[in-house]
């Protein structure tokens, strides 16, 4: 695992992670993992099916919610934010490099925070969303 990105104090977002590292995340005191990568998106990736196993062994809960990069959809952001609001954090959400799990939350929290912020947020863990600005303002409502 590259890094590792904290967005809120109940979502962190992560590189593909492997399934050695699910017991160093439950040790860091993450309970839940929401994988975004669809399986066999690049060879080598280590299958949902894997992940979900060493979460269970290390006691935490898994949810795969494959997004393909570059093709998010409103049920993808809806299932997202249904799934953090339902979740026990702190959660780790994972993707190729974490941009998707930013772009997700970014848009599940877009009705309730302004995109300025949104946009500074994810700027500090390291992800840039200037492009998706307009979008999240649409979603609020306004600029």
């Amino acid at each position: 695992m590259e890094k590792i990105a904290q967005l809120t104090p109940s979502l962190s977002v992560a590189s593909q992670i492997t399934e050695a590292e699910v017991a160093d995340l439950a040790a860091e005191g993450f309970k839940t993992i929401i994988n975004n990568r669809p399986d066999g998106e690049v060879p080598g990736q280590p299958p949902g099916a894997a992940i979900e196993e060493a979460a269970k062994r290390a006691g935490l809960a898994y949810h795969f919610q494959p997004v393909v990069s570059g093709h998010l959809t409103e049920d993808d952001v809806a299932a997202f934010g249904d799934t953090l609001d339902a979740a026990e954090g702190p959660v780790l959400a994972f993707c190729r490099s974490g941009t998707r799990c930013t772009m997700l939350w970014a848009l599940s929290e877009s009705r309730r925070q302004d995109a300025d912020g949104l946009v500074a947020t994810a700027a500090e863990a390291g992800y840039d969303l200037t492009g998706l600005r307009p979008v999240l303002a649409a979603r609020r409502g306004g600029a």
